[in-house]
This record gives C-alpha cells, sequence and structure tokens, in this order.
C-alpha cells in the first residue's frame, strides 16, 4: 500500500503521517491547565531545628550520601543531614524541606509528620511567595501524617477527591520541591492501590510511578480531575533516589486524620486485637481452602475485643462486615477505620467450617499490653519420631521468659518434615493440625494421628512471635 502511495503521492504520504502523529499526541494528557489551576494551593515547607537531634529523615545516611553534593544538601540543609552532628556540639541549627497543601481557606494545611517532626520553627511558602509561620495542630506518626495552621484569610485551597474511586492504570500527577526545586511538576499512572507497607499496616497505600524524591515528602498527588487523591510520603530506593517506586496516603485516610486531629485533637482508630499472617499455598491447603486467601489469626491478645468475641489461633478470617479479605494486609485498614465501641461481623474458617462471629470494636492503644501469662508443669518426656524433631516440656521459668501458655519446647530438629516445614530447636509448638498443644503427651497423641501425604498447620512461636507453619508427612 505505502508503494502505491509512494508512486501515486509522496505528500498524501506525508499528510498521512503527520496526521497519524496528532492523533497519537491527542491521546496523551495535558496537564498545563491542571497544573495553573492547582499550584497556588500547594506550599514549599521549611522547617529548623535549633538543637541537632532525632530529626527523621526518610532516607538513611548512607542512601544520602549516594546524592550528588548539588542534590543532597538541598534536603539536608546548609549543616548536614537531618538527625546528624556538625562537630561542634550540635548547636548549629538543622534545616530541611518537604512540600504541603491547604485544605481550607482558613489557613489549615496537611503535610507528612516526618517534614514537621521535632522541628523549633515551621516556615510555609505560597506560590506567590508569601510566607507564614505555622503551627502544628497535631500529628500522628502511625499514618505519618501532620495537621498545620497558618494565618490567613481566603487562602487558595486545593480540591478534594475519593481516593476510594481511584483505579490501577490511572493518569496522575504530583507538585512539590524535590531537592528544594520548588513547584516541580511530575506525572506517572497509578500501579497498584491497597499497598500495605511494614512500617504502617493502618495505611493502603496508592503506588504510582510518579517521579517522588526527597522534598516531595508531604505534597499532593492530583488526578486529572485536578483534584488531591493522595499524599505522597514514601518511596523504594536504593540509590537514594526515584527508582519508579512511590508511595502516597489516600486522601480518604488523611481527611479521617485531619478531621479527628482538629474536632479531638487525638486520632483513635478501631482495633480488634489479633496477630495475623498471610495465607499461602501450602497454609491454604492445610486449612481445607481453595485458594489462598484471607488473613490467619496466628495469636488473640488477652482481654482483647477479639479474645471476647471468641476469636481462636488458626481462625482464618476471610470476610470483615460483608467485605471480602483477599489478603491479610486488607483486614488492618478495614478494621482502624471502624469506630471505636461500633459491632462488626466476621465471617471465619475454623476446623474447615464457616463461623459468624459478632465483634465489638475497641480503641487501637499506643502500645499494645501484652499479659504476663504462667502454667506450669509438663512431663518430661520426647517427641514424635515420625516428624524428625525431639520436643520437651517448659519449664516455669521458661514460661515467664517467652510469655507462652502451653505449648512444647522443640529441642532437636533432625532430617524429616518438622525440618523441612522450617521449624527449628527452641521454637514454641502450641498447635498442630488445629488441636492445641498442652503437654508432650499431647503432642505425641497428635502427631501419630496425622495424615499420611497431606499439608497440616502448625503454631509455632519463635523469639516471642507466634506464626504459622506447614508440615507434610509422608505418603
Amino acid at each position: 500500500m505505502y508503494e502505491r502511495l509512494l508512486r501515486s503521492g509522496p505528500v498524501l504520504l506525508v499528510l498521512m503521517l503527520l496526521a497519524s502523529l496528532s492523533v497519537q499526541a491527542a491521546e496523551l494528557p495535558d496537564f498545563t491547565k491542571l497544573v495553573d489551576e492547582n499550584s497556588s494551593a500547594v506550599v514549599n515547607i521549611s522547617t529548623t531545628q535549633k538543637q541537632g537531634g532525632a530529626r527523621q529523615s526518610p532516607f538513611t545516611d548512607r542512601q544520602l550520601e549516594q546524592l550528588p553534593d548539588f542534590f543532597r544538601r538541598f534536603f539536608e540543609g546548609p549543616n548536614g543531614p537531618p538527625g546528624g552532628g556538625n562537630g561542634h556540639g550540635g548547636q548549629t541549627p538543622l534545616s530541611s524541606m518537604g512540600s504541603g497543601f491547604i485544605v481550607s481557606h482558613d489557613g489549615y494545611v496537611l503535610t507528612n509528620n516526618h517534614v514537621v517532626e521535632n522541628a523549633d520553627e515551621i516556615i510555609v511558602r505560597l506560590s506567590d511567595r508569601r510566607e507564614m509561620k505555622a503551627k502544628v495542630v497535631g500529628t500522628d506518626p502511625r499514618s505519618d501524617l501532620a495537621v498545620l495552621k497558618v494565618d490567613g484569610e481566603d487562602l487558595p485551597v486545593v480540591e478534594l477527591g475519593d481516593s476510594g474511586q481511584l483505579q490501577q492504570g490511572q493518569w496522575v500527577f504530583a507538585i512539590g520541591s524535590p531537592f528544594g526545586f520548588d513547584y516541580t511538576v511530575t506525572a506517572g499512572i497509578v500501579s497498584a492501590i491497597g499497598r500495605s507497607l511494614p512500617s504502617e499496616n493502618y495505611v493502603p497505600y496508592i503506588q504510582s510511578d510518579v517521579a517522588i524524591n526527597p522534598g516531595n515528602s508531604g505534597g499532593p498527588l492530583f488526578n486529572m480531575d485536578g483534584e488531591v487523591i493522595g499524599i505522597n510520603s514514601q518511596i523504594y530506593t536504593r540509590s537514594g533516589g526515584f527508582m519508579g517506586v512511590s508511595f502516597a496516603i489516600p486522601i480518604n485516610v488523611a481527611m479521617n486524620v485531619f478531621e479527628q486531629i482538629r474536632d479531638q485533637g487525638y486520632v483513635s482508630r478501631g482495633w480488634l486485637g489479633v496477630l495475623i499472617q498471610e495465607v499461602n499455598r501450602d497454609l491454604a491447603e492445610s486449612f481445607g481452602l481453595k485458594r489462598p486467601r484471607g488473613a490467619l489469626v496466628a495469636e488473640v491478645v488477652p482481654d482483647s475485643p477479639a479474645e471476647a468475641a471468641g476469636l481462636q489461633p488458626g481462625d482464618i478470617i476471610l470476610s470483615y462486615n460483608g467485605e471480602s479479605i483477599s489478603l491479610s494486609s486488607d483486614l488492618p485498614p478495614m478494621v482502624g477505620r471502624t469506630p471505636v465501641d461500633e459491632d462488626a461481623e466476621l465471617t471465619v474458617l475454623r476446623n474447615g467450617r464457616k463461623k459468624t462471629l459478632d465483634v465489638t470494636i475497641g480503641e487501637l492503644p499506643d502500645e499494645t499490653q501484652q499479659a504476663q501469662r504462667q502454667n506450669g508443669g509438663g512431663e518430661p518426656g520426647q517427641g514424635a519420631g515420625p516428624l524428625g524433631l525431639t520436643v520437651e516440656p517448659l519449664t516455669e521459668q521458661q514460661r515467664r521468659k517467652l510469655n507462652v501458655e502451653g505449648g512444647v519446647l522443640v529441642r532437636d530438629v533432625g532430617a524429616g518434615p518438622a525440618r523441612n516445614a522450617g521449624i527449628r530447636r527452641g521454637d514454641v509448638i502450641r498447635k498442630l493440625n488445629n488441636e492445641t498443644v498442652a503437654s508432650v503427651d499431647d503432642f505425641r497423641r497428635i502427631a501419630a494421628d496425622l495424615p499420611e501425604g497431606r499439608a497440616v498447620p502448625v503454631l509455632v512461636v519463635r523469639q516471642g512471635q507466634p506464626t504459622f507453619l506447614v508440615i507434610r508427612t509422608g505418603g
């Protein structure tokens, strides 16, 4: 076809190619109007700490050292990295930069907690170069959010979106001050939603490939309607700079925190009182699930709402208030946003059967108090040969030290199913094949009756942390 066009009309071919390029260009998003409409409500935040001390940085000193000097100094400030000394007793002021945005005409500003933590002075600078001193209204380290207030009237504000409507693949863009370069715009797409990070289980993060770097922290993430749908908070990096994986706090989570801080001065979250773990393929098989899903209860905290509702270790929570749980990380945000003292309905799988439990949600404590539990006794003896391990009863002193009730101590692990399952010397076995192990005799009896050639769960406590493993017997 192209040969015929070349013979009959080279000009026509050029026109067709230009038209094709124009169509492709028209399909790409244009951010110019959106940036112009929203930049005025985005602010640069600079902080000063008079005494060198425990400033929290989203990057390690080693990561900062890997940045070029020219860029690194914008994040560190003139006197070295946040939290670092200067060789003179730490008395020289430390500076750092971040971003934020105005959410009310009278001057409420949202940013990250780590941007303003331990700061003695906070300066908010607008796009028209006005500078205002800000005071901290309140912070929530669990979600890494801070609410600031500046004195002002009729200030520009952002338009807030609904992060619950966000979809993977949507175009988004950020405005912030990476490395101190004010009002830098970067764009990309939503890579994933509902991400759980080790540092915070109560925030279902938005993952994007928008370029975020030191100084972007606390700045807004916009959708293509010009609405803020997230607050840029963290990046995954091995170099100290952007590597294509950025995380933002959903605006629905952020506004819930903002309203609680504004109205009551602190943030409260719902609390169930369980330690959970992911259900992998082997665990799913051992518990009789057709596919991995749900949140496996490894431990129930004493005197918690979960204990009052009758939850047990080995239960798999399949749904919360009718909302299915695919990954264990789905559960904490659901519980966290539930009002304290409100009732919730759990669907759990217990011993192969579904069961419905009603629970009254408590308030998440600042630090979970672990009750001291004691249980003496235990018969001398050794374990079950077919599994390839030797067990013995726990002494009273060991129970107090390990803070466990019941169970048997693994004294030795040889070749066999136990070693293959990952059981180690010093583990405490509390449940085997969903049966409670209170003594060596219990362990022997349960181990002797294990089905051949099938995966079965075993609950162990290792260094104070309960976790489920899977044992496969021969056959």
